[in-house]
């Protein structure tokens, strides 16, 4: 016999546990109040007007493969061709063509590090000894002169090997000068201190592009006849020095919100001031200001397009380099919409990984 709730059809099945939480979801989140309901109508609005143009001209009317710059005419879509033309070009600047492999090896190698170093159970002595190592493998990639490889000057390196070295060992060589910045404007001895404020005050109060047009024209009027310091160094320690003195004092921020108790207790241990920063405040510090720093890391990531200015052939200039044949330069923007995207990319996973290293380390 079945049961009286059933057989009155006064039984409801009980809905699976997933939709009950996506109900709950939407209801909290998109139409819990009347303004959310009608900010979300208007979302699903705009989606619906901007959403389908931009997947025509994306797919739908868009030209793909080895196609001449005429098939692109009169289209209504991206022509798409225009990448399979120049992707060299806007990923590798002029580095020759025939070696170009070269540089893919050496941005390989890069990337291949900072997703090891991203990689908590991989914070080993041995991977400061894997950067070294894959440094001077990139290095030797991209120069040559070694192992049969031809040389190839650095004013014709460019595009993504470029701006992600300029970053990458901009950020490595600013981060310790940095931390002693930081601790010299914390420190008690007047000569230190003064010494740190004004190198932090003097760098913030200028911007990069100074700094740069400083180390690539001004530098060498005031060099020894005959010595000459190469172009793409002056641009890498412009942007490490500048880096530093924003980097310091995201640093100092860190070093003030450590409870004064901590630094209390290091004494109370017996270590001395080098020992306590290292192994107390320190790393309290720099867990604190997670967000800061790679917000640094960002800003300096993108500042890299600056080296243009001074004749560097970073992703940027490479890309308007590719748009300056006048067959492909009317479809500029599928160009700059690759490495808005190549930006984006780059910029969005540092601040998914803060993120992580945030709840890693239980900073939230």
């Amino acid at each position: 016999m079945r049961p009286l709730a059933a057989e009155s059809g006064t039984h409801r099945p009980a809905l699976p546990r997933v939709l009950v939480q996506a109900r709950l979801w939407l209801w909290s989140n998109l139409f819990g109040s009347v303004g959310n309901t009608v900010l979300t109508l208007a979302a699903v609005a705009a989606l619906a007007a901007i959403v389908p143009p931009v997947f025509t001209w994306t797919l739908s009317n868009a030209v793909w493969g080895a196609q001449p710059a005429a098939a692109c005419a009169g289209i209504d879509g991206a022509c798409w061709a225009f990448l399979h033309e120049k992707h060299r070009l806007i990923l590798f600047g002029r580095y020759p063509f025939d070696e170009q492999w070269r540089p893919l090896a050496a941005t390989a190698l890069l990337i291949a590090l900072l997703a090891a170093s991203a990689i908590p159970q991989l914070w080993r002595r041995w991977l400061s000894a894997a950067w070294i190592s894959g440094l001077l493998a990139g290095g030797a990639l991209m120069w040559g002169g070694v192992f049969g490889l031809a040389a190839v000057p650095t004013k014709l390196w460019g595009g993504l090997p470029l701006t992600l070295m300029l970053s990458v060992v901009g950020i490595a060589l600013a981060f310790p000068f940095a931390l002693v910045l930081a601790l010299g404007r914390r420190s008690t001895l007047p000569m230190f201190r003064a010494a740190a404020v004004a190198y932090i005050e003097l760098i913030r109060g200028v911007p990069l592009i100074s700094l740069l047009f400083m180390a690539s024209f001004m530098l060498p009027l005031f060099l020894p006849g005959g010595v000459t310091v190469n172009e793409l160094l002056r641009a890498q320690v412009a942007i490490a020095l500048f880096t530093a003195a924003y980097l310091a004092e995201v640093i100092r921020g860190g070093l003030q919100g450590v409870p004064r108790g901590q630094y209390e207790a290091a004494q109370a241990l017996g270590l001395g001031y080098w020992r306590a920063m290292a192994f107390v405040v320190l790393p309290q510090a720099l867990r604190l200001v997670i967000p800061a720093m790679v917000n640094t890391f960002i800003g300096t990531f993108k500042d890299t397009s600056l080296v243009a200015i001074v004749s560097l052939t970073d992703l940027l200039l490479a890309t308007r380099q590719a748009i300056a044949d006048p067959l492909w330069r009317p479809y500029f923007l599928e160009g700059y919409v690759v490495i808005a995207l190549i930006y984006f990319g780059f910029c969005f996973s540092m601040s998914r990984y803060s993120v992580f290293l945030e709840r890693k380390l239980r900073t939230r």
